[in-house]
């Protein structure tokens, strides 16, 4: 039975790198698309911003048009957002501030336009914007990280530190610094005008592949193993939702996503996939793998922790110490839902 069982995992070992290559490519690619997708709506609200300014500073525009664009915006591209009154100015305002440096300006597509408004509304003179969007190409920074960042006066504090720009900040980025963008923003998903009804299994993969992308950004020791990750218990095959690896705790964490209310025997379920991976994928200096279960409902996002009965209480204070904060989790996890449901309900 245990050769059996060794000959099985080899089996399915060799096949995950025969295949190594398809995902790398299908990956790449997707990648590549998240990436055009940003940089297109970027250039949109650059051209829009360059169209208005013209059409403003020649005084041909005033009020009165704007309001009557803002109204057309409204019935014709019901599903975009940022034309409001607001956004147009601003769009004007990212045009004109970045218009004459041809260092900077090629720059800004390569972030989202969320951490583009936040930079142009955050800081003051345009070598500290040019800091803050370097660093987000370097870094990949999140929203939340960014905000950080620019409260704490990293500019202004690196500077004083280092009394000139540093050389290598101020190299050129290249192909391999372009941030992961699988995280789209509100305004990237709407600009995409995607279909207009998700079913249940499209939704959950799309919010998987959002927490995926937050969970690797902000656990800074998770590593990605698999989603959909196959598990073999008798004839039976199961799914796990997401599978990671985390370093400190060096054991396997496995993440399911449920869309609706919270019900107990999620639990039950974990602990039935932690059982099978502790006994087929476990290696004998790792520690017991642990559980994370994420559910979307209408009202209230819920996150649990399913860990081993026979892990001891001082193992379990450690594990909850080192996985993301539950509080952490439910917010993501609400922002995504939000994002994507507001956008199936257009």
């Amino acid at each position: 039975m245990l050769l059996m069982f060794l000959e099985k995992r080899r089996e399915y070992s060799m096949e995950n790198n025969i295949f190594e290559e398809i995902v790398k490519m299908i990956e790449t690619r997707r990648n590549n698309a998240y990436r055009k997708i940003n940089e297109e709506l970027i250039s949109l609200y650059w051209d829009f911003g360059k169209y208005i300014s013209e059409k403003v500073n020649d005084a041909n525009w005033g009020d009165k048009i704007i309001d009557k664009l803002v109204d057309f915006m409204k019935r014709e591209y019901l599903t975009m957002k940022g034309f409001t009154r607001a956004g147009i100015y601003r769009m004007k305002q990212f045009y004109e501030t970045y218009k004459d440096n041809e260092i900077v300006a090629p720059l800004v597509r390569q972030i989202s336009w969320t951490h583009n408004v936040m930079i142009l509304g955050a800081t003051n003179s345009i070598e500290e914007k040019e800091f803050y969007i370097r660093m987000c190409i370097k870094n990949n920074y999140s929203k939340r990280e960014l905000n950080r960042q620019i409260a704490s006066g990293y500019f202004h504090r690196y500077m004083l530190s280092d009394g000139k720009a540093n050389q290598s900040l101020s190299k050129a980025v290249g192909e391999e610094d372009y941030p992961n963008t699988k995280i789209l923003d509100t305004y990237s998903l709407e600009f995409l005008d995607l279909p207009n009804h998700y079913s249940e299994k499209d939704l959950k993969k799309a919010i998987i592949s959002n927490m995926k992308d937050f969970i690797l950004e902000i656990g800074k020791d998770f590593t990605y193993v698999g989603e959909e990750y196959r598990i073999q218990v008798g004839n039976q095959d199961f799914f796990i939702d997401l599978l990671c690896y985390n370093r400190t705790l060096n054991c396997l964490v496995a993440f399911e996503l449920k869309i609706g209310d919270f019900q107990p025997e999620y639990i039950s379920k974990m602990d039935f996939y932690l059982e099978a991976l502790d006994r087929q994928e476990k290696k004998k200096n790792e520690n017991p793998s642990v559980g994370i279960v994420l559910c979307s409902g209408k009202n209230e996002q819920v996150v649990e922790y399913a860990m081993s009965r026979t892990i001891s209480p001082t193992m379990v204070s450690q594990y909850t110490l080192n996985l993301i904060d539950k509080k952490l989790l439910e917010n993501k996890l609400k922002e995504i839902s939000k994002i994507i449901e507001e956008n199936n309900d257009n």
